[in-house]
C-alpha cells in the first residue's frame, strides 16, 4: 500500500469545479426565478435564494467534512447507511409530512427533510458492497435477484409515499448492472416492455393483443422451419400479452390521477393546457420566448409573473431558457455532459471494484435526474417531479446529491492507496 499524500493534492478539481459552477449558475437562477423589488438581495434569507446560500454553504462544510473520512469508512459501514435510510422511509410514512401529496418529509421548524433523497446514496453504497462480495455474479439467478431487492425496497418505500418520481430514479441502478455483466438482453426486455407500454396506451389493449396473437399463429404455422426455436419465441410473446393485459391494470390502479393526466397529455391522448399540461405549455413558452440569448438577467416575465409553477425547483430550467436563451441552455448542459463524462472517467479508472460500482451508480442517477428534468421542462418526457441535480431549489437534495458525489471524490482521492 502506497503512502498516504495530502488529500487535497489527489482530488479531481475538474469535478469539484463542474460541481461548484452547477451550484452556483443554479443559485443565480434560482434568485431569478423569484426575485421581487420587496427583496432585492440575494442574501435576504427570508427568500428562497437565502435559504438556498444557507444549504450551499453547509453542502460545502459538509462535502470537505466527507474529503476528511477514510475512504474504507463508507464501504465498511455501508450496509449500516443502508439499513438507516430504509427505517427512515419507514418512519416517514408513519409520523411525516405531507407535501404536494407526498407524505415524504419530516418537518423541522421552518425546515422539511426527505429521506427519499438520502437513500439514493446508501442504495449505490449497498449495491456496490453487494457486488463486491466473495462469490457474487451477475451471471447467477439468485445473486441478480439479491441485486435487484436492494434497489426496489427502497423505491417500493418511496413509492408508498405517493413519490412516484422519486421511486423511478432507481431504474437507473440498472445501467450499474450492465457494466457489472448482467445481460444485455434484460436490458432489450425493459426497453421492448416500456416500447409495449406506450403502445397500448396509444392503440388499445384489443389492438396489441390482435397483433400479438397474429404473431403467435404465424410462428404456429412456421413451426416446421423454426423447430427448436418456436418454445422460446412462443413464450416470449405470450409475456409481452400477459404485460399489455396488465398496462391498463397497472395504469388505472398504481399511478395517480394526475399522473395518468400528465402521461394521456405527453403522448397526445388529451389537450389540457389549462390543467395537467399547464406546466408543460408554460415551461416551453418561457424557454422559447427565450430565444438565442435570452431576455436577459432578472428580465423574464414568465418567470417574474409566476406563470410557471415550481419554477425554481423542478422547473428551474425554463428559467434558464427565458433568461439566458438557447445559449445559456447550452451551457447548463455541457456542464451537465462534461460531468457525467468525467464521473464515467473516474469510475474506470478505479483500482477498487466497489469504488467503480459506486461511481458508476453516481452518473446513472445524475443521468437519470439530468435528462428527465430537462426532457420535461421541454415536454419530452411525462412530469414525475424530479429536480435538477445541484440547481434546483431545496436543501435535501443539494445535501443528498453533495453527499453522493464526494464520497465518490473521497473514493477517487485514494485510488492510488489501492495494490
Amino acid at each position: 500500500m502506497r503512502d498516504r499524500k495530502n488529500i487535497f493534492y489527489n482530488i479531481d478539481w475538474i469535478t469539484i469545479l463542474l460541481y461548484l459552477a452547477l451550484v452556483l449558475f443554479g443559485w443565480i437562477n434560482i434568485y431569478a426565478s423569484v426575485y421581487n423589488e420587496e427583496h432585492n438581495s440575494i442574501f435576504d434569507v427570508s427568500q428562497r435564494y437565502g435559504k438556498q446560500m444557507i444549504w450551499i454553504s453547509l453542502s460545502l462544510v459538509l462535502a470537505l467534512v466527507i474529503l476528511s473520512i477514510d475512504s474504507k469508512f463508507f464501504s465498511t459501514f455501508s450496509y449500516l447507511f443502508y439499513g438507516l435510510t430504509i427505517l427512515s422511509l419507514v418512519a416517514v410514512l408513519l409520523i411525516g409530512t405531507t407535501i404536494s401529496g407526498s407524505r415524504s418529509w419530516f418537518q423541522i421548524g421552518s425546515f422539511a427533510i426527505q429521506p427519499a433523497e438520502f437513500a439514493k446514496f446508501a442504495t449505490c453504497l449497498a449495491l456496490a458492497r453487494f457486488l463486491t462480495s466473495h462469490n457474487v455474479g451477475l451471471k447467477k439467478l439468485k445473486d441478480i435477484m439479491k441485486a435487484l431487492m436492494i434497489i426496489t425496497v427502497p423505491a417500493f418505500l418511496i413509492l408508498l409515499q405517493h413519490d412516484t418520481g422519486s421511486a423511478l430514479v432507481y431504474s437507473a441502478f440498472i445501467l450499474v448492472l450492465y457494466r457489472e455483466g448482467l445481460s444485455g438482453s434484460i436490458l432489450l426486455i425493459g426497453l421492448v416492455a416500456a416500447v409495449l407500454f406506450v403502445l397500448t396506451l396509444l392503440l388499445g389493449t384489443p389492438v396489441i393483443l390482435a397483433v400479438l396473437g397474429g404473431l403467435i399463429f404465424l410462428v404456429l404455422i412456421l413451426y416446421k422451419r423454426l423447430k427448436k426455436s418456436i418454445k422460446p419465441i412462443l413464450g416470449l410473446l405470450v409475456l409481452m400479452a400477459a404485460f399489455t393485459y396488465s398496462v391498463d391494470y397497472a395504469f388505472e390502479n398504481v399511478l395517480e390521477p394526475h399522473q395518468k393526466k400528465r402521461i394521456n397529455v405527453l403522448l397526445g391522448l388529451e389537450k389540457d393546457i389549462h390543467g395537467a399540461g399547464y406546466n408543460v405549455n408554460q415551461s416551453k413558452i418561457a424557454i422559447g420566448s427565450g430565444g438565442l440569448s435570452g431576455k436577459g438577467f432578472l428580465k423574464g416575465t414568465q418567470t417574474k409573473y409566476d406563470f410557471v409553477p415550481e419554477q425554481s425547483t423542478d422547473f428551474i430550467f425554463c428559467t434558464v431558457g427565458e433568461e439566458w436563451g438557447f445559449y445559456g441552455s447550452l451551457f447548463v448542459i455541457l456542464l451537465f455532459l462534461l460531468l457525467l463524462i468525467r464521473l464515467v472517467q473516474l469510475a474506470e479508472r478505479q483500482r477498487s471494484r466497489f469504488s467503480r460500482i459506486y461511481g458508476y451508480g453516481v452518473a446513472s442517477i445524475l443521468f437519470f435526474h439530468f435528462a428527465i428534468n430537462i426532457g420535461m421542462t421541454i415536454g419530452l418526457t411525462p412530469v414525475i417531479g424530479i429536480p435538477l441535480p445541484f440547481f434546483s431549489y431545496g436543501g435535501s437534495s443539494l445535501w443528498a446529491f453533495t453527499i453522493l458525489l464526494f464520497i465518490f471524490i473521497r473514493m477517487d482521492a485514494s485510488r492510488l492507496e489501492v495494490l
